[in-house]
């Protein structure tokens, strides 16, 4: 068994230095030949009968010395390595480059094993080296280089040009995969009508490379039939697939038209294609990115309500224009400071009255990775004075209603307990009195429906050609006996061209506009009615020398269940519908009410309705 092991072992060895590349020589002390393997006899020209117990001319005279003393150095001290000359069997000189280390035999020397090879051969593997050193540093460069470039179109013309640096190929490209086809994305040193160019995956060399499981691969047959062709004399593709996290996202062509690419080249492509992946994958990443950030930055800049972000110290970060609008501040004025009202904490509400009156509703929530904090408010001003104004009006109108029912209900109990007591002149003040309240009783709820009416819908009305100065005349008559302390006056021309509209609703609106003229000049004064004819319509103005509108509520009291102010409530009564109505009713027509300051002061009440034509014809409108 030791036998066959140690005879194992010898052939093994036998098979080593046959193998070796190097020429393999062992000397002993005398420098005889102990081996000389198939690479030594190639190198120096003799063969291992020749040389084997032989001292062998290998060095020449000049250099035995030298020989002599590198040997003794490795005896004494382990391995040497230099530069030096030896000699062929053919009298050839060789630069060679020598590794002798001691042959040991226990704890002695025996011999010397000298290892030979061309020096030539050493400067082009250190060239080599240096060559794909160099390369590797202009990667990472390049690499760098891409990754800093965001823009898609970029970083695939930086990919496209590096290639053909990194490879030394005269062109280059970049497909990308998409489902079952291939898009050709950028090109180098190739005619750009072939970018956008599409052909299918599986009849592809990508889709050939996919198929192999490999990374890389060239290419030289059939490439006449492929778009590639555009290069003049190509001979050769070597192609790259581009991943990221395992999932193909592209590949890398690099087409050589003058010169063979080698391992290093499709090393460098291999490397390429990866890093290409990942930049692409960031630069598409980042794309998304800046498309989700238009999106947001479309939604805060349309939105209707005020949007604010805030930073960790509730200082103002951004400010949508809505922002800006509601509160009357711009975002210059605004950002770097606390917001103009108080935050409440997500998930609560808070309304709040900024200083220019405005009633705001404002929320907010927390984004837990930067911490800031995203702040929603909308006006809710309308609402707020919507809310206060139903509140007086259910106030209001239960006064409205409680004085005249108390009286009704105070003198129908003294006519049905007193009645055989009370004279006939008293009967019939009493039950005048029951008829005059019920009267009013009457004429409220008429307006609390037509109000309702109204403010579910455009009150219907039918359009027909009348005469509003007859209207005009049936509104004022018997106006000078209601009051002595008022004068009236009607100026209407003769000849006032018809209108278009609704008689009975132009009567409730004319019979309005003069309640109110008496009811808001209480120190008397005169009550003036004029029309005229003006651009196709004709206009009526109801005058009055009574406590007049500030200018901020000239517009306000058309709305449901409002008057000038507060106090006007208590001063004159009502519920705040009458102009409402009347507003509701004239535009239903085609015209339209506003109010105006009387010149020497009071109220001017102006009333827009439409003339009527030469020939017209009844017809219902909505």
């Amino acid at each position: 068994m030791g036998d066959y092991r140690a005879s194992s072992d010898q052939e093994t060895a036998s098979a080593v230095l046959a193998s070796s590349p190097n020429a393999v020589v062992a000397l002993d002390r005398d420098q005889t030949v102990l081996v000389w393997n198939l690479a030594a006899e190639r190198l120096f020209g003799w063969t291992a009968e020749e040389v084997l117990g032989r001292r062998v001319p290998i060095v020449p005279g000049e250099l035995t010395a030298e020989h002599n003393a590198v040997l003794e150095r490795v005896r004494t001290g382990g391995q040497v390595s230099l530069r030096t000359k030896r000699v062929r069997s053919d009298g050839t000189v060789l630069d060679l480059r020598v590794d002798i280390s001691a042959l040991r035999q226990g704890s002695s020397v025996a011999g010397y094993v000298c290892v030979h090879h061309l020096a030539e051969a050493d400067e082009a593997a250190g060239q080599r080296m240096a060559r794909r050193a160099r390369l590797v540093r202009r990667l990472t460069d390049v690499v760098g280089d891409i990754n800093a470039e965001l823009e898609l179109p970029a970083v695939l013309d930086r990919i496209s040009a590096s290639l053909t640096e990194l490879t030394g190929a005269d062109a280059g490209g970049f497909v990308l995969i998409e489902g079952d086809l291939l898009r050709l994305v950028s090109t180098y040193q190739l005619p750009d009508s072939l970018r956008g160019t599409v052909t299918d995956l599986h009849t592809s060399l990508v889709g050939k490379l996919l198929r192999t499981g490999k990374t890389v691969m060239l290419e030289s047959q059939g490439l006449d039939e492929l778009v590639w062709a555009e290069l003049s004399g190509l001979h050769t593709i070597a192609l790259g697939l581009a991943a990221v996290g395992g999932r193909p996202y592209g590949a890398l062509y690099a087409l050589f038209a003058r010169r063979k690419p080698g391992h290093v080249e499709l090393e460098l492509l291999e490397l390429l294609a990866g890093h290409a992946g990942i930049a692409v994958g960031n630069a598409m990443a980042y794309q998304d990115a800046v498309r989700q950030r238009a999106h947001e930055r479309a939604i805060f800049d349309a939105s209707a309500d005020g949007i604010a972000v805030l930073d960790g110290a509730g200082r103002v970060l951004r400010w949508n224009p809505a922002a800006a609008e509601i509160t009357a501040m711009s975002a210059d004025s605004v950002i770097g400071g606390r917001p103009p009202f108080p935050v409440p904490d997500p998930g609560e509400k808070l309304t709040f009255q900024l200083d220019t009156g405005r009633w705001l509703d404002v929320v907010s929530a927390r984004i837990e990775e930067t911490g800031e904090l995203v702040v929603d408010f909308r006006d809710v001003s309308t609402a707020k004075a919507l809310e206060e104004a139903k509140d007086l009006f259910l106030a209001t109108t239960s006064h409205e209603l409680r004085t005249p029912i108390t009286i009704v209900r105070g003198f129908a109990s003294t006519l049905a307990s007193r009645w055989d007591k009370l004279s006939d002149d008293e009967r019939r003040s009493a039950v005048h009195t029951i008829a005059e309240r019920s009267r009013s009783l009457a004429q409220l709820m008429d307006h609390l429906l037509l109000g309702a009416r109204a403010g579910a819908e455009e009150p219907a009305v039918r359009v027909e050609t009348f005469d509003l100065a007859e209207r005009i005349s049936a509104a004022t008559l018997g106006l000078p006996v209601l009051s002595d302390r008022h004068r009236v006056e009607v100026r209407v021309p003769d000849g006032l061209p018809l209108v278009r509209g609704d008689a009975l609703a132009t009567d409730i609106v004319l019979g309005q506009l003069l309640e109110n003229a008496f009811k808001y000049s209480p120190e008397g004064g005169l009550i003036g009615v004029q029309a005229w004819a003006e651009d196709g319509t004709v206009i009526v103005v109801v005058d009055d020398e009574g406590v007049g509108i500030a200018a901020r509520d000239r517009e306000r009291i058309f709305d449901r269940f409002v008057q000038a102010d507060s106090g006007d409530r208590r001063r004159f009564g009502g519920v705040g519908l009458g102009l409402y109505i009347v507003r509701s009713l004239a535009r239903a027509q085609g015209g339209d009410v506003s109010a105006h300051p009387r010149p020497g002061g009071g109220t001017r009440m102006r009333l827009v309705m439409g003339r009527a034509p030469t020939i017209g014809s009844d017809t219902p409108m909505r």
